[in-house]
């Protein structure tokens, strides 16, 4: 079993051997396959196919197993590598310790949002974006939206989420007016003042791409969902009696039927059903 830690605990060796296994993924080919993944994944609810990764329950263990993926993949490169996670409600600001040169490098350049520090910018000649909707081949972040600033969630909001005792809730999509914790948790059951909640309003705070489907082209995703990963562990130890939900395939007739992943039905693109995610006992620890 291996730890996965906070990153303003890591020191410089460590950062320095998680951003080489990175740019080592980069570069034999197998990162810009997990970028796709998630692009092909990321199923908005109005759409009529299979919702697995975002806007529907299965959102925490599909985002486990993937992490997993990427986890395994950077093992391959260093045994001695794990993905550290970002605690957004401490490390709340453009010059926290994940955002310095020698980690993942900080905000984008005001004209075209470039990012031009640490190791994945253009410049050092090894992050070429090839993924996604944008023809701009450079990272690009807006760490805060300065012309429109935008905040880190705050411990209250977090723990909104964590409070309700409903894993989810009908229609178990972005709309579920009952709350649940996984629509709370992942950002969509905002009050009608503000677009997005915790994990939304993360990725509209570091902006560039990791606004989009393609969000992985940006390494901060990793430590970003590895904090949300945590946090369903935190949710599951506050409520025992509660459990994934629908736990059972809807009923005929039920307009999500299809396009909603209940507990023993598999997660594309991996033969893995949720509770097959529902622990990580035995795999790894948060520290």
């Amino acid at each position: 079993m291996y730890i996965r830690q906070n990153q303003r605990n890591l020191n410089s060796a460590q950062k320095k051997r998680f951003t080489a296994a990175v740019l080592e993924l980069k570069r034999n080919g197998t990162y810009d396959e997990l970028v796709r993944t998630h692009g092909k994944y990321f199923v908005p609810d109005k759409d009529s196919k299979l919702r697995v990764g975002h806007m529907s329950p299965s959102f925490f263990p599909w985002h486990r197993r993937y992490l997993l993926q990427f986890e395994r993949l950077l093992q391959g490169v260093d045994p001695g590598v794990s993905v550290p996670y970002w605690d957004w409600t401490t490390d709340s600001s453009p010059v926290s310790s994940l955002w310095a040169e020698d980690f993942l490098g900080g905000t984008g350049r005001e004209k075209d949002r470039r990012v031009m520090t640490g190791p994945f910018a253009y410049e050092k000649g090894n992050w070429e974006i090839t993924v996604g909707v944008t023809d701009a081949r450079f990272l690009t972040r807006n760490l805060g939206r300065p012309q429109n600033p935008i905040a880190l969630p705050t411990a209250a909001e977090l723990q909104w989420a964590l409070d309700d005792p409903a894993y989810d809730t009908a229609p178990w999509d972005s709309t579920a007016k009952g709350g649940g914790f996984r629509n709370k948790l992942e950002g969509w059951a905002a009050p009608k003042s503000e677009r997005w909640r915790n994990h939304n309003k993360v990725h509209q705070w570091i902006g560039g791409h990791m606004t989009g489907g393609t969000a992985p082209n940006d390494p901060a995703f990793w430590l970003h969902h590895a904090f949300v990963d945590l946090l369903w562990d935190r949710w599951q130890l506050k409520h025992p009696a509660s459990g994934y939900l629908p736990s059972a395939p809807l009923e005929l007739g039920d307009l999500q039927r299809g396009r909603v992943i209940s507990l023993d039905e598999p997660m594309p693109p991996w033969n893995i059903t949720p509770r097959d995610m529902l622990s990580h006992q035995g795999v790894y620890r948060y520290e």
